[in-house]
């Protein structure tokens, strides 16, 4: 038996079964919703990205072309292998050498590879400039102020007045006397001359006693140059009677630094008897170095001190450059000359020599700036806009670690210090690259 009441057509629904039709359509409403927000987003993602993107490229420089980096004579047009199996380098329109108004050469470098690289820079500035050379030297004897002694005749040491070495001697002080037989022949000729003038000086032939008066000046004339002075001869015509030996005596002052004869020991003309040195002006020896040169001048003053006398500097002037290197230690000999009036310096000694030189108020530059190819020397400018200029400078000495610029440069001119190698290698890559594409 049925219970359930049966509707007519006129009569309205349940309520229960009108919500079971109403959901899936709200949710068929919110999905299609959803899908349409997405899809407006992505669509509006993917047109920012290809802005972006096109606007990277853009801004990105153009390639010309790719190069050997070890031969940039070798140039393609995609990138690929050198010959020597590195990578090409691209060269970029706005990195092209010589374009616009900077210098063939000219590279530009981006901040972040200047500080990759380690750029350093430095300010071309006019400051007081002097060098002081500092050398090493030994003091000699001063060779001018040397005298040898010896005979001129063989003969037979009679006497030794000097007879030790390191004595100090004095001009015409009886150093030896010697005996010889052919002293003694001229002496009794030059006698005999003399008493033959004398007799004929008033002959009545002239001829006679101007012969006379010939041979007397003759033997005179022999004495002196074997050294015998005027006041001996004159002792011997006055005595009538020849010297068994003859004095010699010392032609300055000084130290005796050699002896060489002995009381009856047998001398020869070729043999020194006696070496003596004036100590009274000292030399000093002393070397520089092959670019130091520049800064030494004969006449210029010098500064010696001694380990022995720490406290006591010596002034002196450079009288002699050598004309020659030494091929081994790639120095130059030079002479310093010293007054030693007290003898307080002795040979021997080692001395420090100060040649100091005043340049006054020059432009400079740190020496690591220079590029020097023996031919050019070149150094850097760094401009604005992070571009760095090749210049060729005309340099002149090296003064503590700095370089004196004669021309090229100006005060306030930016170097390059460091890293300027790479800079180099870069601007002649690109500046042979432009030779190449402008051939």
């Amino acid at each position: 038996m049925s219970t359930g009441k049966i509707f007519g057509p006129d009569e309205p629904p349940v309520p229960g079964k009108r919500r079971g039709f109403l959901v899936p359509l709200l949710f068929f409403a919110l999905g299609a919703l959803c899908a349409f927000g997405y899809s407006h987003w992505y669509a509006g993602r993917n047109a920012g990205e290809m802005k972006t993107a096109s606007s990277e490229t853009a801004k990105q420089p153009k390639i010309l072309y790719y190069v050997d980096p070890m031969n940039p004579s070798n140039k393609s047009d995609k990138p690929g292998k050198a010959p020597c199996g590195m990578d090409l380098v691209p060269i970029y329109e706005d990195e092209q050498p010589g374009a616009g108004d900077l210098p063939a050469g000219t590279v530009k470098i981006s901040p972040e590879k200047q500080q990759m690289i380690g750029v350093k820079i430095s300010e071309a500035s006019e400051m007081d400039m002097s060098n002081t050379i500092r050398a090493v030297g030994l003091a000699t004897y001063d060779e001018t102020k040397v005298a040898h002694v010896h005979t001129k005749f063989p003969g037979w040491v009679d006497k030794v007045y000097v007879d030790f070495v390191g004595k100090l001697v004095k001009k015409g002080q009886p150093l030896l006397s010697i005996y010889s037989p052919d002293l003694v022949s001229t002496q009794e000729e030059l006698l005999i001359a003399k008493k033959s003038k004398d007799i004929l000086k008033n002959s009545e032939f002239a001829d006679i006693g101007s012969r006379s008066q010939s041979l007397y000046n003759a033997t005179r004339e022999r004495l002196k140059y074997w050294d015998i002075s005027n006041a001996q001869i004159n002792r011997i015509e006055h005595l009538g009677t020849p010297l068994k030996s003859l004095t010699l005596y010392s032609a300055l002052d000084g130290f005796v630094v050699a002896r060489n004869v002995f009381p009856g020991q047998q001398v020869a003309p070729e043999a020194d008897l006696f070496v003596i040195a004036d100590l009274s002006n000292i030399w000093i020896q002393a070397e520089v170095y092959e670019y130091e040169i520049p800064s030494v001048s004969l006449g210029q003053k010098a500064s010696v001190t001694f380990p022995s006398f720490p406290a006591k500097s010596f002034t002196g002037k450079v009288t002699y450059i050598s004309p020659e290197m030494d091929p081994k230690t790639r120095t130059l000999k030079i002479r310093v000359e010293l007054p030693n009036p007290d003898f307080k310096i002795k040979p021997d000694m080692y001395a420090n020599v100060e040649l100091k030189t005043d340049y006054g108020k020059k432009l400079s530059i740190p020496q690591e700036a220079v590029l020097d190819s023996g031919a050019n020397q070149t150094v850097f400018i760094a401009k604005e806009g992070g571009y760095f200029e090749p210049r060729k400078i005309t340099a002149g000495p090296r003064v503590d670690g700095r370089l004196i610029v004669l021309d090229g440069l100006k005060a306030g001119d930016r170097v390059v210090t460091s890293a300027n190698f790479l800079i180099d290698s870069e601007s002649q890559l690109k500046s042979a690259a432009s030779g190449m594409e402008k051939k």
